[in-house]
């Protein structure tokens, strides 16, 4: 159940992210609004995954999934440019998470 806790936490967390843009510098209300409902439901799910789940391998799952996630986004809906070295840095981020969670989850 805590990794089911940790994956709503980061979709929470990446929708959050996801709306930062459209804030126009928290200037926009639903926007705004959206973000802090992300933000605040992402540690919320958080703390209950950290229950069951080390801190420091639920933080690195949760931060490295979702800066992945976040670069995918910007890619795809957001027109952010793709180069080899931020594709390799989020695999990067990803075999640090494999590892973290290999050596510290059991």
């Amino acid at each position: 159940m805590a990794y089911l806790f940790l994956l709503a936490a980061i979709t929470a967390e990446v929708i959050g992210t996801s709306l930062l843009k459209a804030t126009d510098g928290f200037t926009r209300l639903w926007p705004t609004l959206g973000l802090a409902v992300g933000y605040v439901s992402s540690f919320g799910l958080l703390a209950l995954a950290v229950k069951e789940i080390p801190v420091g391998v639920a933080y690195a799952i949760w931060s490295g999934l979702g800066t992945a996630a976040i670069m995918a986004i910007g890619a795809t809906f957001l027109g952010e440019p793709l180069s080899v070295a931020k594709v390799a840095g989020a695999g990067l981020v990803i075999a640090g998470v494999v590892v973290l969670n290999l050596d510290g989850a059991h």
